[in-house]
């Protein structure tokens, strides 16, 4: 779990709602109308950009924003060292059983592969296929969600004008200007909190959990194709901290000390 993605929606969501309880209640902050346009018509936005099962599978896309199950660079390195030493000693054969312990869907698939005699060129293809696919979920995801974060104000400017248009036709009713004018307002702030509260931080989120997780990935299949050229283990672990960045590379280092 991703403790500062729900403590930051959290603190905001407390905020907002603390700020108007104070003020006097919810209750003149909640209008059906309004909340038709802008929710009801972020989500159309979408549904016209996008094919419904993109839509959909974004989803399991923005979970990753919550739920965090990227192994660490060097719980990697780790890994690939203890690979890299049973099968120096006892052949890539041997590593038939450590399959059943990979808990790592895309980790698993690349042992079964080199388990199963797949060549290098092979075993290259498939793993990059299978990043790029991941690569075009987690853009198709941000992209949604950019969208309905500029959907949701365009569609609260256009509840404020109905809203204006209904207060003006009403002006000799003074009992129907409160309706229009609740409309006209509360469309702007509906659309204002579902762009900046929600959609804005969680595109930024998911950006940055893609990058991390292609990191992890690369490194991945740059420890696979090392095991196929053979190299020893103390090899392999140089060759996966040269791919991290000095940072990261010296807490890994740490880490393995």
């Amino acid at each position: 779990m991703d403790i500062s993605t729900v403590i930051g929606l959290i603190l905001a969501v407390s905020l907002v709602l603390g700020s108007i309880i104070i003020g006097g209640g919810l209750g003149p902050f909640i209008d059906l109308p309004s909340l038709m346009i802008t929710v009801g018509g972020s989500i159309a936005a979408v549904l016209i950009n996008f094919q419904l099962k993109v839509a959909l599978g974004t989803f399991s896309v923005i979970k990753k924003c919550f739920l965090v199950k990227i192994a660490a660079p060097e719980e990697v390195i780790a890994q690939f060292r203890d690979f890299a030493t049973t099968a120096r000693r006892d052949g890539l054969l041997a590593l038939e059983d450590a399959v059943d312990n990979v808990d790592d869907e895309f980790l698993k698939r690349g042992m079964e592969q080199l388990v199963g005699g797949s060549s290098k060129d092979d075993l290259t293809a498939a793993l990059e296929t299978e990043l790029a696919a991941i690569d075009l979920r987690h853009a198709n995801g941000k992209k949604i969600l950019d969208a309905m974060a500029a959907a949701a104000p365009a569609f609260g400017m256009i509840g404020t004008l109905i809203g204006l248009v209904q207060m003006l036709k009403t002006l000799d009713d003074p009992s129907k200007i409160g309706g229009g004018m609740a409309i006209a307002l509360l469309t702007t702030l509906y659309g204002a909190i579902i762009a900046n509260m929600f959609c804005i931080p969680l595109a930024g989120k998911l950006e940055v959990r893609a990058q991390e997780e292609t990191m992890i990935r690369e490194l991945m299949i740059a420890g696979l194709l090392s095991l196929v050229e053979g190299m020893p283990p103390r090899a392999v672990e140089e060759r996966l901290l040269s791919q991290l960045s000095p940072k990261v590379r010296e807490a890994a280092q740490k880490e393995a000390a």
